[in-house]
């Protein structure tokens, strides 16, 4: 049974908590690097849309960052981030955040190839021990299409009769 958390979860305190996350030293302005910020738009409430004093340039807090071009409320984006550490498939979360599970995968894929990137040439080097629920979380999401037989559906129905024996 999935129990959508989506609906009971603070749209603010989400956004305050990836602001913290993409920016832990604070927002700055991606094209100049002021912290000289005032808020442009209010239209995506609770994200807001800055506007650099010195520079000028508008940016959000998602731009030049993984989650660029992103059209997902923040409470929609943490819980697909927290469902990612903890190994949830894909196809559960997209049940539970109501999205369509091959856009989520895309995402997930693209979340995961920055995660590797960005953890350097010796991201598990030194985990010399794997448990046996970290090697299956993504069993049963297939990058390729499973591979087919190389016989005729025809000669694959014919069978070699065999005599019967019953009542032994």
């Amino acid at each position: 049974m999935d129990f959508p958390l989506i609906d009971l979860m603070d749209e603010h305190a989400c956004y305050a908590k990836l602001l913290r996350l993409l920016h832990p030293r604070g927002l700055v302005c991606p094209r100049c690097g002021s912290r000289k910020l005032g808020v442009h738009r209010r239209h995506r409430d609770p994200i807001l849309d800055f506007q650099c004093a010195p520079c000028g340039a508008v940016f959000n807090a998602w731009t030049k960052t993984v989650l660029a071009k992103s059209q997902w409320r923040p409470r929609e984006m943490l819980l697909f981030l927290r469902g990612i550490a903890q190994g949830v498939p894909t196809a559960r979360l997209a049940r539970e955040l109501r999205r369509d599970r091959k856009h989520l995968l895309e995402w997930r894929h693209r979340l995961q190839s920055f995660a590797c990137h960005a953890m350097g040439p010796k991201r598990l080097s030194q985990d010399t021990q794997v448990e046996a629920d970290e090697m299956y979380q993504n069993a049963g999401e297939k990058r390729y299409s499973a591979s087919r037989s190389s016989r005729s559906a025809t000669t694959a129905r014919q069978q070699k009769t065999r005599p019967w024996q019953l009542g032994k």
